[in-house]
């Protein structure tokens, strides 16, 4: 069974999705092999509140990064798993990029903007088939 409905506006609301979530994984993975390898680009806020290493932050980028974009090649698989990992995948980086905003705004804002467009894309009526 294919995670989409059958119908043009779910198909494309899934492989609109699908598409940002590939994006965005390979952004994440991006950002998290600069933090893993050269800590130093990325300008460290003085007096930040949720003070993270930077390389923990490039860990927690590419691990993400990497799963979003499997389950985004498994949503254009039409795997229904991969929809509700997706929505919750959003979520998190949402969040784990919010985190990360000190340290690269503009950047963090932007995946935090896909990230909820992948969202909004997923939840809408006839996008993801229930029955």
């Amino acid at each position: 069974m294919a995670a989409y409905d059958d119908s043009p506006k779910g198909m494309g609301g899934t492989i609109f999705a699908a598409s940002m979530m590939i994006m965005i994984g390979v952004f994440q993975g991006i950002a998290g092999l600069v933090a893993i390898f050269n800590d130093e680009w990325y300008v460290k806020s003085a007096n930040y509140t949720f003070d993270l290493d930077i390389t923990a932050y490039g860990w927690i980028h590419l691990i993400l990064g990497i799963i979003i974009f499997l389950a985004g090649l498994g949503l254009f698989a039409g795997q229904v798993w991969a929809a509700m990992v997706a929505i919750f995948l959003a979520i998190l980086i949402a969040i784990e990029n919010f985190f990360f905003i000190p340290y690269y705004p503009f950047w963090s804002i932007l995946i935090i903007a896909l990230c909820v467009w992948v969202i909004w894309a997923l939840t809408r009526p006839g996008t993801i088939r229930t029955t």
